[in-house]
């Protein structure tokens, strides 16, 4: 009996060990920020305009507001590939925080927003966002907090958990074959960008799976920035209920 119980415990420390071996394996893997996203942030925290904190990167912005957004990357991309689309929208006087998400997955702290909100008090409307899985994991965090948020915004991402449609934007690249876009019918604000795929809201290259991109990086952003900017100031705009 002893040395069943002796051999069934070998047998069950190997499998964690593989299970845990390939799990850091499998993490290591991931999308890496370009040197462009990568560039613009190292300048941006020299002269100022940028704060990198332990889990997350705080952008503000010269015509500060009482506004921010939160958001979440997608799945196994590294934080810093979407520092250009925020750089854009904080530069029109929102605070960004862009969170780094342990594995660079969302998934493992899909609650990130708590602490930040806990952290920058002066803010009163506060917005949460994402891109595919990190989208998922704010959509979810809006559903479990729907006092707490003005609005979520998801890119490349859909609906997840009970929330408020009417609160939400959706933006999507026409050639992204990767979003699974029957989930998102029937939502109140959807906008197609003409030509731009699923990781072109980042700058961390192609993406396996994805579609090919008609149009640059750069403009599938800028429309993306001007989307929200727009979005954010009609939720803005609206009476409170």
């Amino acid at each position: 009996m002893k040395k069943l119980l002796k051999k069934t415990a070998v047998i069950f420390l190997t499998i964690l060990i593989l299970f845990i071996t390939a799990f850091f394996i499998d993490t290591s893997i991931y999308y890496k920020a370009e040197d462009v996203a990568v560039n613009a942030l190292n300048q941006d925290i020299k002269s100022g305009r940028a704060k990198e904190e332990k889990q997350y990167i705080l952008l503000s912005s010269k015509t500060q507001t009482d506004t921010a957004l939160i958001f979440y990357p997608g799945g196994k991309v590294e934080a810093a590939a979407y520092y250009p689309l925020l750089s854009k929208i904080s530069s029109q006087g929102i605070t960004c925080i862009l969170v780094k998400m342990p594995f660079h997955l969302a998934v493992f702290n899909p609650a990130a927003a708590d602490k930040i909100m806990q952290e920058i008090p002066d803010i009163k409307n506060w917005y949460i966002g994402g891109h595919s899985l990190g989208g998922a994991m704010a959509s979810s965090y809006m559903a479990s907090h729907p006092d707490s948020l003005n609005g979520l915004i998801l890119l490349g991402a859909y609906p997840y958990g009970d929330i408020d449609t009417q609160k939400a934007l959706i933006l999507y690249g026409t050639m992204d074959s990767v979003l699974s876009r029957g989930n998102i019918k029937g939502a109140a604000n959807v906008i197609p960008i003409e030509g731009g795929n699923h990781a072109g809201f980042g700058n961390y290259g192609s993406q396996n799976g994805d579609g090919t991109a008609l149009i640059p990086g750069e403009d599938q952003q800028e429309i993306a920035a001007k989307a929200i900017l727009e979005f954010i100031q009609k939720e803005q705009e609206k009476p409170a209920s």
